[in-house]
């Protein structure tokens, strides 16, 4: 039997599973560029500027059917990301590790993904193993993303300095009320 050589770019998944076949690598983030959008790294470079990867495929043999192919996919990324709180940068790690289900066709896909605690994908012609580790990496994105102690102190409302030498709106209205001046 020959080893063939898989493109992750375009996944034969049935073939890829028969075989067990297994790819690792890594992209640059910007060949991922809705996660580059995410990152900050122009400002800071040399920070997340690689994703690594893996990806193994597996048939499991079912009774009295054929077999179901499986994708178990890692990837990693360190990405600068804007913190929430001081607006300077933090560095997130991101690590994901999921297994797919791929089945024939759409709908049999989202009926089995609504049963099944599994993750359920319809099989493609080819898949873009790339941009199935996107989404993945997407989702893994803090929805917050902050510092567990900002570097800098926040500046607090009430400093002299932000509040500077500003009339109070309510002397101006007052002094209106009191009429016109003599």
């Amino acid at each position: 039997m020959t080893v063939r050589d898989f493109d992750p770019l375009r996944l034969d998944v049935v073939a890829f599973a028969k075989e067990a076949g297994q790819l690792e690598g890594h992209w640059p983030l910007q060949a991922l560029v809705r996660l580059h959008d995410a990152a900050v790294t122009e400002t800071y470079p040399g920070e997340g500027d690689a994703v690594a990867w893996q990806a193994r495929g597996e048939l499991r043999r079912v009774s009295g059917g054929e077999g179901q192919p499986w994708l178990h996919v890692k990837a990693s990324a360190g990405m600068v990301l804007e913190c929430q709180r001081c607006l300077g940068p933090v560095v997130e790690q991101l690590a994901v590790e999921r297994s797919f289900l791929f089945v024939h066709g759409e709908d049999a896909a989202a009926q089995l993904d609504a049963d099944s605690e599994d993750d359920v994908l319809a099989l493609t012609r080819a898949l873009d193993l790339r941009e199935l580790i996107e989404d993945e990496l997407l989702l893994a994105l803090p929805l917050v993303p902050r510092h567990a102690v900002c570097p800098e102190p926040l500046p607090l409302a009430d400093t002299p300095e932000l509040a500077g030498d500003k009339p109070n709106p309510f002397a101006a209205l007052a002094a209106l009320k009191r009429g016109p001046p003599n």
